[in-house]
């Protein structure tokens, strides 16, 4: 199977989280939408760096036979180290790890060396000065616009200055970096986070919990696309 490239930095990309479909139904939930999304986001949480425990490699690996999406894993782990290889080998395409587990530079490196595409995430009351100095290493930077660990919440606005600074860093320092928020993204906070920069749009409710998720994901989309108007 030939699995899709990132693209481009800077285009505006849904990326659905797997974490709220039927995994009971998964490949087919997944294939449901895709025509009208761009990447797979795979949340994986330990019970250690946030208060839950989800998926690992082994349904990564079951889901790559199905989907040629690229696949975003997001590792909400204290050890993010340890499993970089078990998830590339699964199939991922992109690792992000958290500034806020320390050793961001080896990890960064370790992916790097692995062949994935590289990404670093922020917890909503990390400062951006966190993750500034690593800007020029990876490929994407994840603003969480929740706190980590569970789907469902509300959209936190107090993210979006943040997400406008790191906009203006990547744009005045000439970066080619995607620009990811994660949490709270519907149709009505799509639009505020375009505004404020951000490129890659993670949902996993307002996608895989409507009646009609290809639907949602096609109005997401639309929604999106209002914030660069």
């Amino acid at each position: 199977m030939t699995v899709i490239e990132a693209g481009p930095p800077g285009e505006i990309r849904i990326a659905p989280s797997i974490l709220a479909a039927d995994f009971g139904n998964l490949a087919r939930a997944v294939e449901e939408i895709d025509v009208e999304t761009d990447w797979l986001h795979v949340d994986v949480m330990d019970g250690h760096f946030v208060p839950n425990v989800s998926l690992g490699p082994p349904v990564v690996a079951s889901l790559r036979r199905y989907s040629n999406k690229f696949f975003d894993c997001h590792l909400m782990m204290t050890e993010p180290g340890r499993y970089l290889e078990a998830f590339m080998k699964a199939g991922a395409n992109g690792c992000t790890v958290h500034v806020e587990v320390g050793g961001t530079a080896s990890l960064i490196s370790d992916a790097r060396a692995l062949g994935l595409r590289v990404g670093l995430a922020a917890n909503p009351d990390t400062p951006f000065s966190a993750v500034a100095p690593y800007l020029g290493d990876v490929d994407l930077l994840l603003l969480m616009t929740v706190f980590p660990g569970f789907g469902g919440q509300s959209f936190m606005a107090d993210v979006l200055p943040k997400v406008e600074q790191a906009r203006h860093e990547i744009e005045s320092s000439a970066l080619e970096l995607d620009l990811e928020v994660d949490g709270g993204i519907d149709v009505a906070t799509a639009p505020r986070v375009v505004r404020a920069g951000a490129n890659v749009l993670v949902a996993g409710s307002a996608i895989f919990v409507q009646s009609d998720p290809l639907n949602a994901a096609k109005e997401l989309r639309a929604a999106a696309y209002e914030g660069r108007r």
